[in-house]
């Protein structure tokens, strides 16, 4: 999303969160001067590949004795 300084100015709450789930580029004149962003969002990437990738019926004892069995 691409937003003003003024817009930024007159909202920063509401940007605030939404750079918490997307990048938000404030511009001046135009031109791209700075970006918000949320800063674990490489963490939150990591997390989301996860989903799906470990069963839903395994509990943690389980998922911990199939890892130590492997070794």
């Amino acid at each position: 999303m691409s937003i003003t300084a003024t817009e930024l100015k007159k909202n920063l709450s509401k940007y605030l969160l939404l750079s918490a789930t997307e990048d938000v580029y404030i511009t001046r004149n135009g031109k791209v001067i700075s970006k918000l962003t949320n800063p674990f969002q490489e963490r939150v990437d990591i997390a989301k590949s996860l989903f799906g990738v470990i069963p839903s019926d395994i509990t943690l004892e389980q998922g911990r004795e199939e890892k130590l069995s492997k070794i």
